[in-house]
């Protein structure tokens, strides 16, 4: 087929996709007696003719704002970018069946002379919308802004794009708390979140991996009519760029992958693997927070409020903290407490820093009895994690790590490891090793993908990354011979370029985009 059908079971014309963004899940409730298994037929190469009308397939560029509340769609015309939709098979397997579509925003190029071509960008999660990513992008590239057509994209059921949403009360993300009551809630409550998800979206759930995004990726080439892109590609969003190296080699140009993960631990075992960071990561929270007593009186050495906050949360799971009055009122037990201290320990920044010592103190103060209330961003924050916000955003994080790799069935392999993990890791042990909704769905219909083939990449890695620990970056220049890294000592900082503001990163990376030569050498570069 030359063009897309406007048939049902073919790809649609674009604005029926864009009717179809603006649509809730609502038809997608017929699988609650499906059950998920491996696909029958093997996907599409690209390149095959059945896949020809997807990759041919005409953009229509349009106006990126839904109307007039929509803040993060009017930024994005500000800043010069356009909305389109792309349309590609749900199942790659069955390139006739049924479509999804996904929403792109781009700033073209306005140095057209000395274009180098599309610069693609994934913000990570699994499951982050990259949609608004453009001109944070931009304004990091500087003058070589102008030589890119920056492309922001929200992959597959995420944000804009054909949403996964599986109805849940909250974001689904919790510790196993401090006992075995607390864990037994939780492998209940889990098992209920995926009964949910087979009941709102299992006929997507099996085609929810990073192996279809990154088909969707090479969709999004051929139909914006390059032959190689480029890509900056952030924690799980390296990932994503790393098997888009193994699935089509070739048709990648330049690619930065930051703060990379280690492909052996994806999926289900991401959060586990990453318990080493988060412990480096929280000791020198706790060091900051201590110099700085006076303020946050949450102790004056390390250990004291390490203490403190193991004290908070035990408070916790003898009864609920309770935040806030009227419809910003929360309550934390042991197996919330821990979520929130993960989410802060993002980066090393004394603003980051100074948000986690605030919301702990009022932690501790609940946990005394006396009035605590939220600060905007944080109840922002907590109804995104705690309230039904959260749930489209867990949704497809799960929905994306249970695809990629098979998860332990049994509760009580969890239970062993949470407890093999306690006494050394009281805090993150519990939360990192809990079971997940995972636990309760179908193996994934693909095997996980194996890196045999170098790929000539710029890999960053901060020596304190909480999140995509310095060794992942370590084992992914290991299995990419051809590639550099940039090591940022002494930060714990996940996510480096365009926004840590390290001068040496940025323009190391803004070099190899404008020229696209890697290093001679493996740079290293300070935090100061």
């Amino acid at each position: 087929m030359a063009h897309p059908r406007r048939s049902g079971t073919g790809p649609p014309a674009a604005r029926r996709c864009r009717a179809l963004r603006r649509t809730v899940a609502a038809g997608l409730a017929l699988a609650s007696c499906l059950t998920v298994t491996a696909a029958a037929t093997a996907p599409a190469e690209a390149g095959a003719p059945e896949l020809d009308g997807y990759y041919r397939q005409h953009l229509d560029w349009h106006g990126c704002a839904l109307g007039p509340d929509d803040q993060d769609g009017a930024a994005l015309e500000q800043a010069g970018a356009r909305c389109t939709e792309v349309t590609v098979p749900l199942d790659y397997g069955n390139p006739g069946g049924r479509t999804v579509t996904l929403a792109l925003s781009r700033i073209a190029a306005t140095d057209t002379r000395h274009r180098i071509g599309a610069l693609l960008l994934n913000d990570g999660g699994p499951g982050s919308p990259t949609l608004g990513a453009p001109p944070r992008v931009h304004a990091a590239l500087k003058e070589t802004a102008a030589r890119f057509d920056i492309v922001g994209l929200d992959p597959r059921f995420v944000g804009r794009s054909t949403p996964l949403d599986c109805g849940w009360p909250d974001g689904g993300f919790y510790s196993a708390g401090t006992g075995r009551a607390s864990f037994e809630r939780q492998v209940a409550y889990q098992r209920d979140l995926a009964a949910r998800c087979r009941s709102a979206a299992g006929d997507l759930l099996p085609y929810a991996g990073t192996r279809d995004t990154a088909r969707d990726l090479d969709v999004v080439r051929g139909a914006l009519g390059e032959r190689r892109i480029s890509f900056i590609g952030l924690s799980y969003g390296a990932y994503l760029g790393t098997v888009y190296t193994q699935l089509f080699p070739g048709r990648f140009d330049r690619m930065v992958l930051d703060s990379a993960l280690d492909p052996r631990h994806t999926g289900p075992a991401l959060l586990p693997h990453q318990l080493p960071g988060q412990e480096h990561a929280f000791a020198d929270w706790a060091s900051w927070t201590a110099a700085r007593h006076g303020t946050y009186g949450l102790g004056r050495t390390r250990a004291e409020v390490t203490a403190g906050v193991l004290h908070t949360e035990e408070a916790a799971a003898a009864r609920p903290l309770v935040l806030g009055t009227g419809a910003d009122t929360f309550e934390l037990d042991d197996t919330r407490v821990p979520v929130l201290l993960y989410v802060g320990l993002q980066g090393d920044s004394d603003p980051e820093r100074a948000a986690l010592a605030g919301q702990m103190t009022m932690l501790a103060e609940a946990a005394a009895g006396k009035p605590a209330t939220p600060s905007a961003p944080t109840a922002a924050l907590l109804h995104l994690l705690f309230g039904p916000q959260g749930s489209q955003a867990g949704s497809a994080m799960q929905a994306v790590l249970c695809a990629d790799r098979t998860a332990p069935r049994d509760p009580e392999d969890y239970w062993r490891r949470i407890e093999a993990a306690r006494a050394g890791h009281p805090l993150f042990g519990p939360m990192l090793g809990t079971i997940s909704p995972c636990a309760f769905w179908d193996a994934p219909r693909e095997a996980p993908t194996q890196v045999r083939r170098d790929a000539p990449v710029l890999i960053l890695s901060a020596t304190g990354d909480p999140r995509a620990l310095h060794r992942d970056g370590l084992t992914l220049h290991h299995l990419l011979p051809g590639s550099r890294l940039l090591t940022l000592q002494d930060a714990d900082q996940h996510g480096l370029y365009g926004t840590y503001g390290n001068a040496c990163v940025d323009d190391t990376v803004n070099a190899y985009l404008a020229s696209g030569r890697l290093p001679d050498t493996d740079p290293t570069c300070t935090r100061r």
